[in-house]
C-alpha cells in the first residue's frame, strides 16, 4: 500500500523526490508520464519518480494545491520546494530539473573552486575527478575541470567543453578554451614564416609554462607589428587570457590598456 509520508516525505530528505500528480482520464497527463519516467531512468541517483493518481489519492492533491493535472512538484527536505503544470515538452523539463533539482556535489565543487584558487590544482583536479565518476554531467564540474586542464592536457579540456556546446552560461568558458587549446597544440610548422612568428611562438610557449605576462607582452608586440598574423590570432589570444583570468587579475590590470592602444 503506498504511504506518502514514506515514499515521498520521507525518502526526500535523501534524495530528492518528484511528484507526479496525474488522472486516468487525463490526455496530457498521459503524455507527459513517458517523458518523466524515462528522465528518472537517465537521472537515477540524483532523483526518483513517485507518480499519485488524484482519483485515488484526492485528499495529498487538495494538500498540495493541485488545481489542474498533470501537476508536478519537487520535495527536497520534506517540503515541496518547486514544479510546474502542464505537459512540457522533455527539453523543457530537463531544462528545468537542472535548475529546480538540488546539485548533490555543489560543496565539493566549491571545495574544488577554493583549492584552485589556493593553486592546489593536483587536489582540485582529483575531486573533480571523483565527482565526474558519479556525475558526468555535471556543468560545474565540467567547467571548472576544463580550466585546471587547459595549460596541460588541452586535448582534454578541449573535448569537456564539448559537453558544456549547449549551455549559453558556459558559451565564454568555452570560447576561450578553444582558442587557447588551439594554440597548444598547433604544430610549430603549421604557423607561416613571417617576421613576427618567433614573438608569436614565444608567447605560446609562456602560455603553456602559463607566465601571462610574458604571454600577453608578446601578443601584443606581434599586435602592433602584424595584427592579422595567424587569422588575428594575437588578438584573440589576448582577449581569451584576459577572460580566464578574470577582468579584476593582475595581469589582466597591467595589460588591458597597452593592448586596448594595439590596434
Amino acid at each position: 500500500m503506498f504511504d506518502f509520508q514514506v515514499e515521498v516525505i520521507e525518502q526526500s530528505h535523501t534524495l530528492p523526490v518528484l511528484v507526479d500528480f496525474w488522472a486516468e482520464w487525463c490526455a496530457p497527463c498521459r503524455m507527459l508520464g513517458p517523458v518523466l519516467e524515462k528522465l528518472a531512468a537517465k537521472y537515477t541517483g540524483s532523483w526518483r519518480l513517485v507518480k499519485i493518481n488524484t482519483g485515488e489519492f484526492p485528499e495529498l492533491a487538495e494538500r498540495y494545491q493541485v488545481r489542474g493535472i498533470p501537476d508536478v512538484k519537487l520535495f527536497v527536505a520534506g517540503e515541496a520546494v518547486d514544479g510546474f503544470s502542464g505537459a512540457l515538452s522533455e527539453y523543457q523539463i530537463e531544462q528545468w530539473l537542472k535548475k529546480a533539482v538540488p546539485d548533490p556535489y555543489a560543496r565539493t565543487v566549491a571545495l574544488a573552486e577554493t583549492l584552485l584558487a589556493e593553486g592546489r590544482k593536483v587536489d582540485a583536479k582529483r575531486l573533480l575527478e571523483d565527482v565526474l565518476r558519479e556525475s558526468p554531467d555535471n556543468l560545474q564540474a565540467l567547467a571548472l575541470q576544463a580550466r585546471i586542464l587547459l595549460f596541460c592536457e588541452p586535448e582534454e579540456a578541449l573535448r569537456l567543453i564539448t559537453l558544456l556546446n549547449d549551455e549559453p552560461d558556459y558559451a565564454e568558458l568555452s570560447e576561450t578554451v578553444r582558442v587557447i587549446g588551439r594554440l597548444l597544440m598547433q604544430e610549430e610548422a603549421n604557423f607561416a614564416d613571417s617576421p613576427v612568428k618567433d614573438s608569436y611562438l614565444a608567447a605560446i610557449a609562456a602560455i603553456r609554462s602559463e607566465h601571462y605576462d610574458e604571454a600577453i607582452e608578446q601578443f601584443i608586440q606581434v599586435l602592433r607589428e602584424d595584427r592579422y598574423y595567424d587569422d588575428d590570432g594575437s588578438r584573440k589570444a589576448c582577449i581569451a587570457l584576459f577572460r580566464y583570468l578574470g577582468q579584476e587579475h593582475p595581469v589582466t590590470l597591467r595589460h588591458r590598456r597597452a593592448f586596448d592602444r594595439s590596434f
